[in-house]
């Protein structure tokens, strides 16, 4: 179940980030910049990680950002943290 908090801790730190770069009322243009641009500031094994949670999960995170979802929220939706 260790796997489970390293990959929950990324994903809500992603989204955190994430969350930050698209702003308070994120149209999905600005959720799409802050996907792109939030995983490369995590540094390069991380970044990597992001980049296919984000590939694989686009639609939920643009959703869960564009009704306001806690990242705790959104990474618990997708079944990276546990509820």
């Amino acid at each position: 179940a260790q796997g489970k908090g390293i990959k929950c801790s990324l994903c809500t730190k992603a989204l955190k980030k994430i969350q930050a770069l698209a702003g308070d009322d994120p149209d999905e243009d600005a959720v799409a910049a802050a996907l792109q641009r939030g995983c490369t500031v995590l540094g390069r094994a991380k970044g990597k990680l992001c980049q296919q949670l984000v590939n694989k999960f686009r639609d939920q995170i643009t959703e869960g950002l564009q009704n306001g979802d806690t990242p705790r929220d959104i990474c618990a939706a997708m079944g990276i943290c546990r509820s």
